[in-house]
Parts: structure tokens; C-alpha cells; sequence
């Protein structure tokens, strides 16, 4: 005012002016969509990659990253082969169980096994070291020869609360037995062969069952599946005692025609028509 005054001039001061500056979180978008595509990115990059893991390696490589990642809590069960593919394929320790609890138990028994374990039968340590020595045995006797290396994807071993049972499963292109008898099939023949001297040396008792699919029977042909299913184990119990195992050796003979379909959804699947030889702890 004094400066105006001196002037000569009445003036109002200048006015003071305050900007008010808003940021908007999230202009054009923001950067949520940079976070979703990278996560998007990432995963199609761990997608590829098992991708190319699965067709850069064998099946044998494949099997021992599988191993190194198995836990050491295992699960036992009684269960049927399944349709894995390998080498003895078909249930693993590890899978879910379908042990038979005692009266007043609920949910999964479960149980810590050391890969070492040579406990007695209680501790299973006598039952792992079994199913290991058969196994291995084997293993080594399908790969012996060309012929046995392809047949042995129709043989599964499943460790059950019994003791170590192997399953000789049909499919559309094998067949254990010649269509409607109990005459076997010179593969059949074979994989028997192998099965006898990889268990011959064991002094554990047999129980041999034989399972037939559902298929129901021409009009005015004679038999059943109880009669083939029975027929087709005794067959087997002679064939093995053919290829060196003790006559006494073999516990209980069991048809069960097409009352345990390892396929129930499909009772004319080949798959059902199996041979399950229980090798008794």
C-alpha cells in the first residue's frame, strides 16, 4: 500500500492463486495388466519347458526325477493294477490308500518306511525288502530279451496288505489266454516262464485268481465265467509248476468270473480279463 501510495496509484494486490494438483491412481490402466500378463508369461514358460523335459528324456530318466522327488511317508493299499505305463507299472506306494482300518479308525494310516528298512514283519521292513527283491528280479529278467521288453507292459506288481501281488492284465492287442478257453497264448507262456524264476528262489506261498470281463456267453455255447475264470488259474498253477515252482507252494486256486472288473464302468474292456498271482508274505 505504501508503494502505491507513493505511486500515486490505489492498486489491490495481486491475487495468490493455489494449484490443486489430483493424481488419479491407475491412469490409462495403471500397471495391474503388466503384473497378470507377466504371471501369464511365466506360466506359459514353465508349461513349455515340462513339455520340453517330457520329449527331451527317456522314460528312464523320467522315472528317477520322479523317485527323487517321492516323499518318505508312505500310504499302503490293497488296490487293483492300473493303467500306468512302464515297467511293472500299476499302483504305487505312494498312491491313496484303501488299507482296511480297524474297528473305531478313520482316515488314512499312514506310515514312515526308511528306503533301508529291514525291520521284521510288524515294522515291514521283511515286506518291503520282498517287494524289492522281486521286483528287481524281475525287471531284470523282462529285460533280458526283445520279446520279454514288450510284453512286460502287460505285467503290474501291487504291494498289498497280503504280500506282493502281480497282475498279468489283457488288452485289445494281448491276450493271457486263447478267446473262450484256458489255453494259454505262447506271450502268456513267456511272461509265466519269467515269473517263475523270478520268484522260484522265494519260499512264500501262492494264491492264484483269475478275473474275466462281463461279456455274456453265446447262446448254446457251454460254460460260464466262473468255470473259464477258475479253468484259467488252474491253467496258470500248472503252467508255473511246469517252469520250477514247488507243488506246495501254491495256497488257494480262485475263480471270480466277472465279479472284481478292474474296469466297472466298462464290463467288456479287455483290460478286465487279468490273472493275479499273490505272492503271500
Amino acid at each position: 500500500m505504501a508503494s502505491a501510495a507513493k505511486n500515486g496509484k490505489n492498486e489491490p494486490p495481486a491475487p495468490i492463486i493455489v494449484k490443486k494438483v489430483t493424481i488419479v491412481a491407475g491412469r490409462h490402466h495403471g500397471g495391474a495388466w503388466k503384473v497378470a500378463y507377466a504371471d501369464f508369461v511365466t506360466a506359459m514358460m514353465a508349461f513349455f519347458l515340462l513339455l520340453w523335459i517330457l520329449g527331451a528324456t527317456t522314460e528312464k530318466q523320467r522315472k528317477g526325477i520322479a523317485d527323487y522327488f517321492t516323499p518318505t511317508l508312505v500310504k499302503t493299499r490293497q488296490g487293483s493294477a492300473g493303467s500306468a505305463n512302464g515297467l511293472l507299472g500299476g499302483d504305487s506306494l505312494t498312491a491313496p490308500d484303501k488299507y482296511p482300518h480297524k474297528a473305531g479308525q478313520t482316515g488314512t494310516k499312514t506310515m514312515t518306511i526308511p528306503r533301508d528298512a529291514t525291520g521284521g514283519p510288524k515294522e515291514g521292513g521283511t515286506k518291503v525288502k520282498r517287494t524289492a527283491r522281486a521286483k528287481q528280479a524281475l525287471e531284470a529278467k523282462l529285460k533280458s530279451t526283445e520279446a520279454l521288453r514288450r510284453l512286460a507292459q502287460h505285467l503290474r506288481m501291487i504291494d498289498t496288505t497280503e504280500g506282493v501281488r502281480i497282475d498279468l492284465v489283457d488288452d485289445a492287442n494281448f491276450s493271457m489266454f486263447r478267446i473262450g478257453t484256458t489255453v494259454l497264448t505262447p506271450d502268456a507262456s513267456q511272461l509265466l516262464v519269467a515269473i517263475a524264476q523270478a520268484v522260484g528262489g522265494d519260499g512264500g506261498a501262492l494264491t492264484i485268481r483269475g478275473h474275466t470281463d462281463g461279456l455274456p456267453w453265446r447262446d448254446g455255447v457251454p460254460g460260464n465265467n466262473w468255470s473259464l475264470s477258475a479253468g484259467r488259474a488252474e491253467a496258470t498253477r500248472q503252467a508255473l509248476l511246469r517252469d520250477g515252482i514247488n507243488e506246495k507252494r501254491f495256497n488257494r486256486i480262485e475263480g471270480v468270473a466277472d465279479r472284481e472288473l478292474l474296469i466297472p464302468g466298462d464290463p467288456s474292456d479287455p483290460r478286465n480279463r487279468r490273472i493275479s498271482i499273490l505272492l503271500l508274505d
